[in-house]
């Protein structure tokens, strides 16, 4: 078996591991409080605009006709607040970037939870590395109200060098993170509303799984009330027994603690670019036949040497005669029987020695054979 033979089997191995796993996971029962999230307690997305410095001479440009010219402001600006006037137009700096700043306050943030911070540059720099976000109040884009502020080191990720005209980069060095670098200036005014049932909205919708968390509620609690409201949202009523703030939230914390088996949908992914599969345990191949074989084409050029025979007074000459020749190899074929599963599929193709490109050709004909039974998505 050829190399490239061994690597696509090995990859397909990969994706029955993962199958396997992912039909484990199937069978197990997943917590409530992974599954579904409490209606209204949404994320708020905040958004500011702040400068980094201690760049290696890798920030904006502050001269020239291309320079970013709000980084000049904003640096004039800054320095200003210190007490100190400097002329915009005699910046010379390459160690300050301008960057947006953006985060997300949960809806269970306080005042003074930290939170992570993702910062990005907007001018011309060509790297963040080694950068540190001074000072940035991060607004809501709407009432353009403080809800956070932001400082710190940045953690880039990337690796930018460059040495003469030498360029070597690996990740993105232009967007940078800054773990638990913001802090929350509000208080989430998040109340559970006792005049309305209590809705958990599914983060997978489906009939099925809605149904299946409204009979483990009403199983758990020895009373019928949850309901289905539409197959994205479970509507649960409040117990005479949970009356004040404390106690729903008491009560919220019991629901997110059960577990339900929920209905895995069977998909393939599949990912052209790096020759990645991956399939769901539930995923099934109907009646088909397989049949896999290559055409090689070889063409070479042979050196032929033209020697005069002695004293005829002739040149010695070389032509190159031309070879073309054609190989064909035999289909193989393979029958695959009704309801196959991924992991006979996968000892039938490995018979084959099929590469990765081959395994993924096979499965997108399946699929529009109709013989597929499972969502394909290809990335």
């Amino acid at each position: 078996m050829t190399n490239n033979k061994k690597y696509g089997w090995q990859l397909f191995c990969l994706a029955l591991l993962v199958s396997v796993l992912a039909t484990a996971e199937a069978e197990a029962q997943s917590r409530l409080n992974r599954l579904v999230k409490v209606q209204d307690a949404s994320a708020k997305k905040i958004v500011g605009y702040g400068l980094v410095t201690g760049l290696d001479r890798s920030g904006d440009r502050t001269i020239s006709r291309r320079g970013a010219e709000f980084t000049v402001q904003s640096i004039a600006n800054m320095l200003d607040n210190f007490g100190i006037r400097v002329d915009p137009e005699r910046l010379r700096t390459r160690n300050v970037a301008a960057v947006m700043v953006t985060a997300v306050i949960g809806p269970y943030h306080g005042k003074g939870s930290d939170i992570d911070i993702t910062v990005s540059s907007m001018g011309d720099a060509s790297s963040l590395e080694g950068g540190v976000l001074l000072e940035t109040p991060l607004l809501d884009p709407t009432t353009k109200e403080v809800y956070a502020e932001a400082q710190g080191p940045l953690v880039t990720g990337g690796i930018k060098e460059e040495v003469g005209s030498t360029r070597l980069s690996r990740n993105g060095s232009l967007t940078a993170t800054i773990p638990g670098g913001g802090i929350v200036q509000q208080d989430n005014d998040f109340q559970l509303d006792p005049d309305q049932p209590l809705g958990l909205v599914l983060d997978d919708p489906g009939y099925v799984n809605a149904r299946r968390i409204a009979e483990e509620i009403n199983s758990s609690f020895d009373e019928e009330i949850a309901s289905v409201f539409n197959p994205g949202m479970v509507q649960v009523e409040w117990p005479a027994a949970f009356q004040t703030q404390g106690t729903r939230n008491v009560f919220v914390s019991t629901i997110m603690e059960q577990e339900v088996e929920l209905d895995k949908p069977a998909r393939i992914i599949i990912n052209e670019r790096t020759g990645t599969i991956v399939t769901g345990g539930d995923v099934t191949i109907d009646n088909a036949l397989v049949s896999h074989g290559s055409v090689q084409v070889r063409t070479q050029v042979t050196p032929f040497v033209s020697q005069p025979p002695p004293f005829s007074g002739g040149d010695t000459q070389v032509f190159a005669v031309p070879d073309v020749g054609i190989s064909e190899e035999s289909a193989q074929n393979i029958v695959l029987e009704p309801n196959t599963n991924v992991q006979q599929l996968g000892e039938s193709l490995n018979s084959l020695g099929l590469s990765s490109r081959d395994i993924i050709s096979i499965f997108q004909a399946l699929d529009r054979a109709g013989a597929l039974q499972g969502e394909l998505i290809v990335m």
